[in-house]
Order: C-alpha cells, then structure tokens, then sequence
C-alpha cells in the first residue's frame, strides 16, 4: 500500500485518537487501551514499509502520549504523588532525554570556556565573580579555609535562603525557554562560566581538591538539577520552534505541560542540595576525606541515576507490557 492511501485510510481514526488523548472529555482505561493497540499496530506498519516518513514520528509521539495517559489512569494507580516521581517524570524525561543532552553539552561547554578565559586572562575571574568575592576567597585560602564563605551565616538561614535562591534560578531557566530557548541557554551560559572561572581559581591557588570537598558535597545535585532545568526549558523552546504535525499553539502547550513536570521533578534534589550546603558544607575541612568523598559520589549518584539510568528502566519495564516504543 502507498504511503498516501495509507495515511489517507487511516487518518479518521488517528485524528478521533488524538481527541481522546487531549481531549476534556477521557475516556477509560480500558477503551483508551483497545485504541493504544490499534495506534502501536499502525505504528508497527509504518515503521516496516515507510522507514523514513515523517508518519513514523508523528505516530510514535502519538503513542507515547497515549501511553503516559493510559498508565496515569490505570484504576489501581491511587497515590498520585508517588506516581509522579515513580513513573510519570521519568518518562517524560526519556521522552526528552535528547534535550537532557543538549543541555549538559551547552552548560559543559561553558564550563570549558569559563575555566580557559580564567587561565588566560587574569582579570576574568574578578570581572565574572566580582572583587569583593574573589579578595573574600584569596583571604581564606590564606588562612588555611578555601570555603570558610560556606560557614557564614546559621544553618536554617543558609539554608532556607540558598534554597530559594536555587528555586529561582531554576524556574528562570524554564521560563526564559519561551524565548526559543536562547533565554535558557543564557542561564546555562551564565552558571557554566561562572562554574568554570570558580573552579580555576582554585586550581590556580592549588586548593584544587579542597575547593571540590567541600563545594561538590551540594554542588553535585545543585549543579546537575540547574542543567536538567535547563532542558526543561529547551523542550519549551523546542515546542515553539519545531511543532512539528501539530500545530504550534497545541505543541506550546504541550511543551509547556512536559517542561513543568521536568522541572518540578528537580525540586527534591535542589532541596536536598541546599540543606547539604546550610548544614554540612560547613564541616568539610574536618571531616575525614572518606566521608566528603562518599557524600559526593553517593549524591551525585543518586540524582545521575534518577535522570539518566531510572528513566530507561522505568521505559522498558512499560514498553513489555504495553508495547511502547
């Protein structure tokens, strides 16, 4: 069968499926589970004999919306909550995860930049993170404690307020997504060269290892959440730009509803990251290096493996019992 009398045969039914996903009206699980298969046999049919139509793409984000709302509303699904962060966010991250890439490929290489600027021009660091920070640090790492800025301050209070300002940071990075995504890739701008300028001038004073105990106990969740908030806001970027079959107000809406729940999705984490840095940072240059260093990689672990490990595991748990691709 030709490609256009296949589309033509079938593109009512498609059409009805695409209500019943992003419709008001929902349908139960069971009816929306007899159409999944008839969508995943079509999908399978395009797939053998128009390998390279854009048919394929359009049916398969079809399904993989489809699949999200059937799970979501399986009748034995009750805690909400748990789902979200058990099932719902990861998928949406595996859906994404080309643009979780995109994003740590854009902040690295910033990271890159800042570091390089810093080593070839003196005057970079101050003009990145101001006199008044760099003359701060300069006076701790004389007296023997690189990230004494840490120990500033009450616990509570560094706490809560870092925190908040993480919060900030990340919702920016989202939102400025709007922007076709150049607003998010200014966010990553700012934070990577900034990363990358820090981290230099303590390589630069040979307080290298100590600068990463102690800033890497939160750093590693704080930093890792900001890039996959990043991606948030490229996949609401992407959805203005490239709606691709539908069209770009359905797709907006559609980005902006994924993006959310990505990055809501990173808000554990930075929490996490900002109690570690208002209550535990602080201690970094007494407790034994074991300790710094197992609190780092089991950190930076857990939110590696919630991001880039689980939502695999999570994608092909599901695919065996409904066929998803």
């Amino acid at each position: 069968m030709r490609e256009v009398a296949f589309i033509k045969q079938n593109k009512e039914k498609w059409l009805n499926f695409e209500k019943a996903i992003f419709g008001k009206t929902l349908k139960n699980p069971d009816e929306l589970a007899s159409l999944y298969i008839h969508l995943v046999n079509d999908l399978s049919y395009a797939q053998t004999f128009y390998p390279k139509s854009k048919t394929i793409l359009y049916l398969n984000n079809l399904a993989a919306k489809a699949f999200q709302k059937i799970y979501k509303t399986k009748r034995e699904d009750t805690n909400r909550f748990v789902h979200f962060w058990k099932i719902e966010a990861p998928l949406i991250v595996y859906q994404y995860r080309r643009y979780v890439l995109y994003a740590f490929i854009i902040f690295l290489s910033f990271v890159a930049i800042g570091a390089v600027s810093a080593a070839y021009d003196d005057s970079f660091v101050r003009l990145i993170l101001g006199d008044h920070y760099v003359n701060m640090t300069l006076e701790n790492i004389e007296n023997g404690d690189p990230v004494a800025v840490y120990k500033s301050g009450s616990n509570w209070g560094s706490f809560i307020g870092i925190t908040l300002n993480n919060l900030y940071i990340g919702i920016q990075s989202f939102i400025y997504g709007i922007f076709l995504g150049i607003g998010t890739g200014y966010v990553l701008l700012q934070n990577g060269i900034m990363l990358g300028a820090f981290q230099f001038m303590f390589q630069k004073y040979d307080v290298f290892w100590e600068s990463v105990r102690g800033v890497w106990i939160h750093g590693a969740m704080e930093i890792f959440a900001i890039v996959i908030e990043g991606a948030a806001g490229l996949v609401l970027g992407a959805s203005i730009l490239f709606p691709k079959t539908y069209s770009r107000m359905t797709s907006f809406k559609m980005g902006l509803k994924d993006g959310v729940k990505i990055l809501i999705s990173t808000f554990p984490f930075t929490i996490s990251a900002g109690f570690l840095e208002g209550f535990v940072t602080r201690f970094s240059n007494t407790m034994p290096h074991w300790l710094s260093v197992g609190i780092i990689l089991i950190t930076l672990g857990a939110i590696s493996f919630y991001y880039l490990i689980y939502p695999k595991i999570v994608h092909k748990k599901l695919q065996k019992t409904y066929g998803i691709i």
